[in-house]
């Protein structure tokens, strides 16, 4: 695959572009990448649509995708799965939805990190319950969890459920085996089940990172729910395809319940991108990983090099988080776009002072990027050039 050379969106009805339309500001914000699926995946895509029936199909009856998520989490992180314990979810945002929905009630409690992804935080509120906060720490150059605010917040009796997201959106950690282990031994003393958003598992860029679904460890096996998808490691989130994974059957009626008349069904085009980028396209997945790599390490290098801002290397992810409180400035979103570059807002995700960048993009729009930021001129010239 040529990373380097990718569709051009600017003109389509993309999301993430419609926002700066009309503008020269690079949008580097919603968690899609630039690239093209892996030629797999489209020609399994092209199949289905050439057969020309594109009628109800079951997602537990699709035997070809169950048994690739079966394939796929036993090959990448050693988990051996029952296709029964499957749950399919047009995304990851509903399943967590459906979790609060099926586990609490109104005036419970739900723990979630911060920073955190904007749908993530809004979720507690949607369902009339409280959400508590447990910040991300960061310990020797590296974010973690404020363990102590999980075990007060986990050891009041109202609550019920924490929604974890790991590997962390925005700002790219990956729990290690004591983390979560932590995590299981707080939980399940205070009896609260773990939702493990964990989308992003499957772009681990660092070495000597691994993931760990919540769902395998042995403590949280009966309370877990464990969140996936290829969405964002396929570039495929258009298709509304991910699935839970609930080992504990009563756990699983609750969830499923929650979701009965509300949540439509997986459709078919997603369940066929899904099997074929966890049984085809391997190859696709090792390269993007790399070309992943080379971006952040650029990016992270360059964003410490500019006044004012700051940026940890993420284990995971094509997400960089900036703090930018060195600016002194009032509104980091507004001082970006000045200079031409669209982040996602800091404020969004619980923490004004920085921005997430989205690096899953050809290394010459990463370069455009940063001289725009190192040079405010810059794009003040273009912007008067094309009036």
């Amino acid at each position: 695959m040529n990373f380097d050379s990718c569709p051009d969106r600017a003109n389509t009805d993309a999301f993430k572009w419609k926002k700066y339309a009309g503008t020269d500001i690079l949008p580097m914000w919603v968690a899609d990448m630039e690239f093209t699926c892996a030629p797999s995946i489209l020609s399994a895509l092209r199949g289905e649509i050439d057969h020309g029936v594109l009628g109800y199909t079951l997602p537990s009856q699709h035997t070809g995708a169950n048994q690739a998520v079966k394939h796929w989490l036993k090959q990448q992180h050693q988990w051996d799965v029952e296709t029964d314990w499957i749950v399919w979810m047009p995304g990851v945002v509903p399943a967590f939805n459906a979790a609060c929905k099926a586990l609490c009630h109104a005036g419970d409690n739900v723990i979630v990190q911060t920073p955190n992804y904007p749908p993530l935080l809004a979720a507690p509120a949607l369902h009339g319950l409280n959400r508590l906060t447990v910040d991300c720490v960061l310990e020797d150059g590296r974010f973690t969890l404020d363990f102590d605010a999980l075990e007060r917040h986990a050891a009041l009796p109202e609550t019920k459920l924490f929604i974890l997201c790991n590997p962390m959106n925005p700002v790219g950690s990956v729990l290690t085996q004591a983390e979560l282990d932590r995590v299981a031994t707080i939980c399940t003393a205070h009896d609260v089940v773990v939702c493990s958003d964990e989308i992003h598992c499957d772009l681990v860029l660092s070495e000597n990172a691994k993931h760990l679904p919540a769902g395998n460890h042995s403590a949280l096996h009966e309370h877990s729910i464990t969140l996936m998808a290829a969405s964002k490691t396929f570039n495929v989130a258009g298709l509304g395809a991910a699935f839970a994974i609930i080992p504990n059957r009563q756990l699983r009626a609750r969830f499923n319940r929650a979701s009965q008349g509300m949540i439509p069904w997986v459709n078919i085009l997603g369940l066929v991108a899904t099997e074929a980028a966890f049984t085809q396209a391997e190859q696709w997945h090792h390269e993007v990983l790399q070309y992943l790599r080379g971006n952040r390490d650029y990016l992270v290098k360059q964003i410490n090099q500019i006044d004012g801002l700051s940026a940890v290397t993420p284990e995971a992810t094509f997400l960089l988080w900036v703090e930018a409180s060195g600016l002194g400035v009032n509104d980091t979103q507004a001082w970006c776009e000045s200079r031409g570059v669209g982040p996602s807002p800091g404020a969004d995700f619980g923490q004004a002072s920085g921005f997430r960048i989205n690096f899953g993009c050809p290394r010459a729009q990463l370069e455009t990027a940063i001289r725009r930021l190192k040079n405010a001129d810059e794009f003040a010239q273009a912007q008067q050039q094309s009036k």
